[in-house]
């Protein structure tokens, strides 16, 4: 699939497809005319970027992931990066289950009052 159309199927853009392959993340064959062609694979891959980037992975360590994703084996180096990057993620899950549930009771305790016109 042309670069357009994988940029519609994984909800991102072109730019964000052309960066995700400077950075090594992605990789396509080029046809004669110069396009980009990319094999159906790359939607769940991107959706998979978008996933670790939203969790807060910069460009570096996700290029570093990505090998043991496509293998399913780490090297025990790897397994400590992957095990830390999960501590990190579920400290940030605890962190903003907390501050739902402070503005849970913020919002418990607060009076909606209309506003009368001045």
């Amino acid at each position: 699939m042309r670069i357009g159309e994988l940029a519609a199927k994984a909800g991102v853009s072109v730019r964000a497809l052309r960066y995700y392959e400077e950075q090594g993340l992605l990789s396509s064959e080029r046809s004669a005319s110069g396009q980009r062609h990319y094999p159906g694979s790359a939607v769940g891959r991107v959706r998979l970027i978008q996933q670790m980037f939203a969790a807060g992975l910069p460009s570096r360590t996700i290029v570093q992931l990505m090998p043991c994703v496509d293998r399913g084996s780490a090297t025990p180096e790897m397994m400590e990066l992957l095990l830390a990057e999960r501590d990190r993620i579920e400290r940030q899950i605890g962190e903003l289950a907390d501050a739902r549930d402070r503005l849970d009771v913020v919002i418990a305790s607060t009076k909606v009052h209309a506003c009368a016109p001045g």
